[in-house]
């Protein structure tokens, strides 16, 4: 985990997808490029928990009660972060993104062997939101109430979790 170079990206509510008005996307790109089977550990360690190991939904969702971090154990997939009128994004083995409450994601193509470790930031049991009109205004309020998280997923008590989200 030598590699700390990062991006950033920030996304508007569409009126659909709501993304997090305060907080950015994280992507830490080929952090975990050498040892992808370390991904799962170190969130763990981070108090990114509540992990699964899977792939991602080909179809635009988010999560209004909880920040979700994704780790590219295998493959690679174009994904589109921030709803519709988001931006696309391709991802590789060893990439890591940090989602905040409310951003919205989908698979739009991987790899036949894509797969991805997802977890969240203290282990929050979390939801699934499709951006349906009856979500709101719930979801607004909630993804305000999203503490910030103790510890970035990937480098603890540094890393740009503590730098920017706090």
């Amino acid at each position: 985990m030598i590699n700390s170079t990062y991006k950033l990206f920030k996304f508007d509510d569409d009126g659909t997808i709501p993304n997090n008005p305060e907080l950015p996307v994280i992507l830490y790109p080929g952090v975990f490029k050498q040892h992808p089977q370390e991904i799962e550990p170190t969130f763990r360690l981070n108090n990114w928990r509540n992990s699964w190991v899977d792939g991602v939904f080909d179809y635009h969702h988010y999560h209004s009660n909880a920040h979700e971090v994704l780790g590219v154990r295998a493959g690679s997939a174009v994904l589109r972060l921030g709803g519709k009128s988001g931006e696309t994004v391709e991802v590789r083995t060893g990439d890591v993104l940090i989602l905040p409450a409310g951003t919205g994601h989908k698979k739009i193509k991987g790899s036949a062997d894509f797969e991805v470790v997802g977890a969240y930031a203290e282990g929050k049991e979390y939801n699934l939101k499709t951006g349906q009109s009856n979500e709101r205004p719930h979801v607004l309020n909630e993804i305000k109430q999203v503490a910030s998280p103790s510890m970035d997923p990937v480098f603890g008590n540094y890393g740009q979790v503590i730098d920017r989200w706090n």
